[in-house]
């Protein structure tokens, strides 16, 4: 779980290290790095409304995670086939996982969850690593159900993030939602992966931003607004959320934000949403995970008005 260790860094300065959560064991062992976003102001309509606290994933799923994931679960598999018949493109250790489907999202999360004494989030019928092995709602009669959102168990501590979870925390500032999730003082511009700024998106004038293109490691650009990094770029990223409100049915389509490496900057707005159905499979798409708050998380404690704050990749 959450590890939070506080430094002294100099007189009447002080630095809280958040720490990622630990998942797997032994040389199968990995952390997934989050950031809190706090549910104590919202937009007054429209997306991104969270009224409680939780944290978003500080970047994008990658493949050695995706791997080591596997290499302790085994291969997903389940029904539809065709859901779980692509592998990554891109296979950089540190670049973010793709060719990934909504239900194997699904089951990456679920084990997340079940690995480390929690609920599972998503509810699959079968056995698992079979071709039987199925998504479907949960019901009425399942603990943990909520009417408002019957795809994820109200006791789970992972997830995907819903629509309004991913743009509360790329694009909301405190007053407003943004249109590009950029700090104050920073301008949406293209990176290269090696400067450690900007973002890795298609330039009408440009082009793209690395040679050869593709995703670059997680990280690898600027620190978003809230934290984060590649929130806009790199790969889309799933969804929990329906594309269409309310329609929670088991093959319906999802959502997908964020835009990639292949598409311009008119996609990385706040405006932009995208939607496939849950077994589509694309090199363009990945995913980022969500999380509950710690009991007692520690973000930051700041005296003189000085905060020190450490990245961890």
């Amino acid at each position: 779980m959450k590890k939070v260790s506080l430094c002294l860094i100099v007189s009447c300065v002080f630095s809280i290290n958040v720490f990622a959560d630990t998942f797997g064991t032994g040389e199968n062992q990995f952390e997934i790095d989050f950031v809190t976003i706090s549910g104590s102001t919202n937009p007054s309509s429209g997306s991104g409304i969270v009224s409680n606290d939780y944290r978003m994933g500080q970047f994008e799923i990658t493949n050695a995670q995706w791997t080591k994931f596997t290499n302790t679960y085994g291969i997903p598999d389940g029904s539809p086939s065709n859901a779980y018949d692509e592998s990554s493109s891109f296979t950089g250790e540190n670049v973010p996982v793709q060719k990934i489907s909504w239900y194997e999202a699904a089951q990456f999360v679920n084990w997340l969850n079940v690995s480390t004494g929690h609920q599972a989030a998503y509810k699959f019928t079968g056995t698992q690593g079979t071709g039987d092995y199925t998504f479907s709602p949960w019901d009425i009669t399942d603990s943990g159900y909520n009417s408002n959102n019957p795809y994820r168990n109200s006791n789970s501590f992972y997830f995907l993030p819903t629509e309004d979870e991913w743009i509360k925390a790329a694009y909301w500032n405190g007053t407003e939602i943004q249109d590009y999730a950029t700090k104050a003082g920073d301008t949406l511009h293209q990176g290269d992966g090696l400067s450690g700024t900007g973002w890795n998106y298609w330039d009408w004038d440009a082009g793209y931003a690395t040679d050869p293109y593709g995703p670059w490691d997680v990280g690898s650009g600027s620190e978003e607004l809230n934290g984060t990094y590649d929130m806009m770029g790199n790969v889309y990223e799933w969804l929990e959320s329906p594309y269409n409100a309310g329609e929670y049915l088991s093959d319906a389509m999802r959502g997908s934000l964020g835009g990639s490496y292949y598409d311009h900057d008119g996609i990385l707005l706040s405006s932009y949403r995208n939607d496939d159905f849950p077994d589509y499979e694309n090199v363009l798409l990945g995913l980022r995970v969500a999380s509950v708050p710690e009991p007692a998380t520690l973000t930051f404690i700041a005296i003189g008005g000085l905060l020190l704050r450490r990245k961890r990749k």
